[in-house]
């Protein structure tokens, strides 16, 4: 894919990829906007950790999938809403 406002590919970064399995691995949400969201649409796991519940999403690859760029953006502007 070629690199737009909705796709970025940094294979120079020292961490590509961060996950295995894809072929188009979209950078553009390093860090997952996501993260805060309790309903978010990827797969994180929970787990304890000195008492308190903690969102792990190393397994993750949701926001790096290309065709998931229009449900990051909307389910971030139906939280802005609330």
């Amino acid at each position: 894919m070629e690199n737009s406002h909705r796709f970025f590919e940094n294979r120079e970064c020292k961490y590509f990829p961060c996950h295995k399995g894809l072929e188009d691995f979209n950078c553009l949400f390093c860090y997952c906007p996501l993260y805060h969201q309790e309903n978010c649409p990827g797969k994180p796991k929970f787990v304890e950790k000195e008492g308190q519940t903690v969102k792990v999403c190393t397994d993750c690859m949701f926001p790096h999938q290309p065709e998931n760029y229009d449900k990051i953006v909307q389910t971030l502007k139906n939280r802005e809403v609330k």
